[in-house]
């Protein structure tokens, strides 16, 4: 298997992927801010600094490792060492080559925009899609302030334990068979979620279409992939505004990656209450 599952860098985020727990030079070069050693220059005397380092690697000795780093690029680089960035991991009793993976996704920053935030995630190894479990399990917040190393590994702990539910909602998704016309409404829904109506670059036909002969399925789990993969990653054929060929571009950004994840997963959870009768 390739060390590396996905390497995406641009004008606004850099992001590293790998099959191996990530080491911390690997982190420095992807995502310097989980590195910072201090806190940006506009945090006040009441600000508790806590390097995102040190508390990955409390978690590490907890039993988690790091598979992902992502963190928004600036246009201020005086914030470039200290910006939001995201972690993706998962425990060691949660360590598998296939199939779907529970993960822990840890977000932070060191300038004030954002605190520590804890959320359950979701890894596909066939499509190396990184998922985020919408509300299906609470989210953990720890401020800048206190015990924060401890205050995290037990967020994460709980995030871990609420991890089954994910698993269960995914088991009841790929029981779902969804219709040819129930797909395109899936797609169509997930499209308005990205764009505007009136502004839609591709059909929902299009971020339909099997990258892969086992993304071929018509259940509610794959159909859900195929769109999420295809709206997060990017690299859809279609028309701008002008009418002009073009190709859409990855969701990139830390805070619109989480937002579109999230309203995925929402989606997909309203059309399986939609097929099991279940009032939303």
């Amino acid at each position: 298997m390739s060390t590396m599952y996905r390497y995406a860098k641009s004008s606004k985020q850099s992001a590293f992927r790998s099959a191996y727990p990530l080491s911390n030079e690997t982190i420095r070069q992807y995502a310097p801010s989980v590195m910072a050693a201090e806190a940006h220059e506009s945090r006040g005397d009441r600000y508790g600094f806590i390097p995102t380092i040190n508390v990955l690697d409390g978690l590490r000795s907890e039993g988690f490792q790091p598979y992902e780093v992502r963190q928004t690029m600036v246009r201020d680089q005086s914030r470039k060492e200290f910006t939001k960035h995201m972690v993706r991991m998962r425990h060691a009793s949660q360590i598998s080559t296939q199939g779907e993976v529970p993960e822990i996704i840890l977000i932070n920053s060191h300038d004030g925009t954002s605190s520590y935030q804890l959320m359950a995630g979701v890894f596909r190894f066939v499509c190396s899609n990184g998922l985020i479990a919408g509300d299906v399990c609470n989210d953990v917040r720890v401020r800048h302030s206190g015990n924060v190393v401890d205050d995290v590994i037990e967020g994460a702990t709980r995030v871990l334990d609420n991890l089954q539910i994910a698993t269960d909602r995914i088991e009841q998704y790929k029981g779902i068979n969804l219709a040819p016309d129930e797909q395109l409404a899936f797609a169509s829904a997930a499209l308005q979620l990205r764009w505007e109506p009136e502004s839609t670059p591709v059909a929902p036909g299009s971020v339909l279409r099997a990258r892969r002969y086992e993304d071929r399925g018509s259940d509610l789990w794959t159909t859900f992939n195929r769109v999420q993969e295809s709206l997060i990653d990017g690299g859809v054929q279609g028309r701008g505004t002008t009418g002009r060929r073009m190709t859409t571009r990855a969701v990139n950004g830390v805070n619109e990656n989480v937002k579109l994840n999230r309203a995925l997963w929402s989606l997909a959870d309203s059309m399986a209450n939609l097929k099991s009768g279940v009032a939303a």
